[in-house]
This record gives structure tokens, C-alpha cells and sequence, in this order.
């Protein structure tokens, strides 16, 4: 949490937002992030990370494991047996994310005291 610093200046602020909207674009939607973490845990084939990230429906799995492998965030693993395995795993790449997904998990968990606060004030 940043305190008492001073405010940017109009560069560093544009600077700022451009870097933002990179890392939104490569990280956008409901699932990347949770797909990411699932997969720092361990190597996962299709259908585990499926059964893990409750409410992924098998088409938008695809698109964004395929998207995240694009981006150097999982790797696809091939191997040659009958029938074909295929696992996934996250790259060494994605452990940059640790940090953002462990503040972004600590500002979740203060949001949702939050809401119930707010919750509890209209009952």
C-alpha cells in the first residue's frame, strides 16, 4: 500500500496508465489469473484445471490457456502416450505475478469485510 507519497506528474502518470492497460491486456478476464494460480500449484491436465476453477465452461478453458501460453504464462506439455497427455504447468515467467496476485488477493479479502459491513449496517 503506497502512503503519504507525492502525486505523479503528468509523464509518469501516462507512463503509469500505459503500463496498467499493458498488463490488463495480456491479463484481462474473469479467469487468467485464477487459471495461473491453479496451475503454480502444480501441473494440471484439461480436465483438473476444469474441475479446479469452478464455473469454467470447456470452451473458454481453451481459448485462455491458449492465450496464456502465448504470453509465456503456462507451458503446454505433449506426451506420447496412448492416449495422448497433455499437461499444463506455469512457466517461471509467471511467478512475476506473485506479488499482484498476492495484493490483489489481500484488497479482495478487505473488499469483501467491506461489503459485509455494509451489509450487516442496512439489516
Amino acid at each position: 500500500m503506497i502512503i503519504n507519497e507525492p502525486l505523479p506528474g503528468n509523464a509518469e502518470c501516462a507512463d503509469s496508465l500505459k503500463n496498467v492497460l499493458d498488463a490488463l491486456y495480456v491479463l484481462s478476464g474473469k479467469w487468467k489469473l485464477a487459471l495461473i494460480l491453479c496451475l503454480v500449484q502444480s501441473p494440471k491436465r484439461f480436465n483438473e484445471i476444469q474441475h479446479a476453477v469452478t464455473g469454467i465452461s470447456a470452451k473458454i478453458l481453451a481459448k485462455e490457456l491458449k492465450d496464456l501460453e502465448l504470453n509465456d504464462f503456462i507451458k503446454r506439455n505433449v506426451y506420447p502416450t496412448t492416449p495422448v497427455s497433455i499437461i499444463y504447468e506455469a512457466t517461471e515467467y509467471s511467478q512475476t505475478l506473485k506479488n499482484v496476485m498476492g495484493e490483489l488477493s489481500a484488497w479482495g479479502q478487505q473488499h469483501r469485510e467491506k461489503v459485509k459491513q455494509s451489509m450487516r449496517k442496512q439489516s
